[in-house]
C-alpha cells in the first residue's frame, strides 16, 4: 500500500463531494412488495447464487432506512448513491418509498443521488428488444416528475459493461445468458438507454446528470505481439465500447457494424452532453492471448474461445474476492481517459470504489480505501478534474451470485438479527472526512 500510509490524507479541492453507494436490489428486500426483476428469476434458480440466498429481504433497507439515513448522517457524508429499483416503480405506491427516503436524506443534510438502473431490470422485460430502451425513458420521466423537486444530481445506468459482459455474454449474472458476441445489442440498447434517459431528465429540468461506468486499466501479460493485441482488444470491450460512444459519439473501429438499428441516428442520443462523467474503479486487469482452454478467474469462468485470457497480476495484495489490490492503477486510468478524451472528458466522479474483506475491526479495507485516496489525489494534481469519491458500500449486503459471502459495507450487516455495527473503516472514513472539511 503507499508508503505514506498513517499520514492524514491530502485535502481534496473545495466543493469535492464525498459520499458511499448501495443498490436497490441488494439492501432494500421487501421482493413481495414490488414486481419481480430478473434477479429475483436468476436467484430462484438452483446453482445461480453460490450460498443458495437470494435478495427477498437481503438489509431489509426498505423498512429500516430511518436507521440507515441515521448512519449516514453520523458518517458526514454529503451525499448518498442509492438506486431506484425500476420494478417497485411499475408496482402501486412504489416511488412512494423514494419520496420517504429522499425527504429523510434531506432532513438529515445529506444529498440524495439516485442510479436510475442497477441491473434489475423488470423480468418482463429485456435489453436485447430495442424497445427496451424506450421503456426505461418512460420510467426515467416518471421519476423525475416525482423527484425532480428535491433530487438534483442523477445517474442514468449503473455499470453496463458488467450488465452486458455478466449477465448476457457469459451467464455469471441476471439474466444468466451466455451469448459471447451475441450479447453486443444488450450493450446498444443500454447506452441508448441512457442518451433516452439523459433526455426525458433535461425535459425535467434536469442540470446536473452522470453515469457510473466501470474502467480499469488493461496490462498486456508481455510485450508479445499477441498479448499486446489481446489486452487492446479486452480494454475496447470493457472501456472505449462503453466511453466511446459517450464522449465522443462513435463506437471504436470496427464495433459499430456489428450494432442493430440506425447506429448514426443512435450515436446522436448516446453522446447527448453529460455534467459529469462517473467511474467505479476496482483493479487493472492483465490480459494476454486466449491459452486453449476455459480459465477460472475472480470466479468465473472464462471461456476458452475468446480471444483473450485474463492473467493473475503477481506481487500485490488482494481481497477476499481474490482481487488485486492496486491504487495507483485509479491514477493511470483517469490521467489516460484525460489523455484519450481530452476537453471531450466532462468533470469525473469516482462513483463506486471499495473492497470485500471480513471482520469488524476492517484494518485491510482502511488500508485499501487509505491508498485509493492517495491514488486519486495524484490524478488531480495531474490535472484531473474530479469533483466527487463514493465508496461502496455504507452496509454488506447481497452481493449478487457471491451470495451474502463477501462483504463490502462500511457497516457491518448481522442478516439474521439485522444489527448494523458499524466497523473499524466507518470511523475511518468519518475521521477522513472531518479533516476535510
Amino acid at each position: 500500500m503507499a508508503s505514506d500510509a498513517g499520514n492524514p490524507i491530502p485535502r481534496f479541492p473545495a466543493g469535492f463531494v464525498w459520499g458511499v453507494s448501495t443498490s436497490a436490489h441488494q439492501i432494500e428486500g421487501a421482493a413481495d412488495e414490488r414486481e419481480p426483476s430478473v434477479w429475483d428469476a436468476f436467484t430462484a434458480e438452483p446453482g445461480r447464487v453460490k450460498d443458495g440466498s437470494t435478495a427477498a429481504v437481503a438489509c431489509d433497507h426498505y423498512h429500516r432506512y430511518r436507521e440507515d439515513v441515521a448512519l449516514l448522517a453520523d458518517l458526514g457524508v454529503d451525499a448518498y448513491r442509492f438506486s431506484v429499483s425500476w420494478p417497485r416503480v411499475r408496482s402501486a405506491g412504489g416511488l412512494d418509498f423514494y419520496d420517504r427516503l429522499v425527504d429523510e436524506l434531506l432532513a438529515a443534510g445529506v444529498r440524495p443521488v439516485p442510479t436510475l438502473f442497477h441491473w434489475d431490470l423488470p423480468v418482463a422485460l429485456d435489453w436485447l428488444e430495442r424497445d427496451t430502451a424506450s421503456r426505461f425513458a418512460e420510467y426515467v420521466a416518471v421519476v423525475a416528475e416525482r423527484l425532480g423537486d428535491r433530487v438534483k444530481k442523477w445517474i442514468t445506468l449503473n455499470e453496463p459493461a458488467e450488465h452486458t459482459l455478466l449477465g448476457h455474454a457469459l451467464g455469471a449474472h441476471a439474466p444468466g445468458r451466455q451469448l459471447l458476441f451475441d450479447a453486443l445489442p444488450v450493450a446498444h440498447h443500454q447506452l441508448l438507454a441512457h442518451g433516452l434517459a439523459v433526455r426525458a431528465l433535461r425535459a425535467s429540468g434536469a442540470t446536473d446528470i452522470g453515469i457510473a461506468n466501470s474502467h480499469g486499466p488493461t496490462w498486456p501479460a508481455s510485450e508479445e505481439s499477441a498479448d499486446v493485441e489481446a489486452a487492446g482488444f479486452y480494454d475496447l470491450l470493457l472501456n472505449r465500447l462503453f466511453a466511446d460512444p459517450l464522449l465522443l459519439g462513435q463506437y471504436p473501429e470496427g464495433i459499430g457494424e456489428l450494432m442493430p438499428g440506425d447506429v448514426e441516428s443512435d450515436l446522436k442520443v448516446i453522446s447527448e452532453p453529460l455534467d459529469w462523467y462517473g467511474v467505479n474503479y476496482y483493479a487493472p486487469t492483465r490480459v494476454g492471448a486466449p491459452q486453449g482452454e476455459d480459465i477460472e478467474f475472480g470466479g468465473l469462468t472464462i471461456p476458452a474461445e475468446l480471444p483473450f485470457s485474463v492473467r493473475q497480476i503477481e506481487g500485490v495484495p488482494v481481497t477476499d474476492f481474490g482481487w488485486p489490490v492496486v491504487p495507483e492503477g485509479l491514477t493511470e486510468l483517469l490521467t489516460g481517459f484525460r489523455e484519450r478524451y481530452g476537453d471531450r472528458l466532462p468533470p469525473v466522479v469516482i462513483t463506486e470504489n471499495g473492497c470485500s474483506y471480513p471482520g469488524l475491526d476492517d484494518q485491510d479495507r482502511i488500508a485499501y480505501l487509505d491508498g485509493h485516496l492517495r491514488a486519486l489525489h495524484k490524478a488531480v494534481e495531474a490535472g484531473v478534474d474530479v469533483r466527487g469519491y463514493f465508496v461502496w458500500s455504507l452496509l454488506d449486503n447481497f452481493e449478487w451470485a457471491e451470495g451474502y459471502e463477501r462483504r463490502f459495507g462500511l457497516v457491518h450487516v448481522d442478516f439474521e438479527t439485522q444489527q448494523r455495527t458499524p466497523k473499524s473503516s466507518y470511523g475511518w472514513f468519518r475521521d477522513v472526512l472531518r479533516a476535510q472539511r
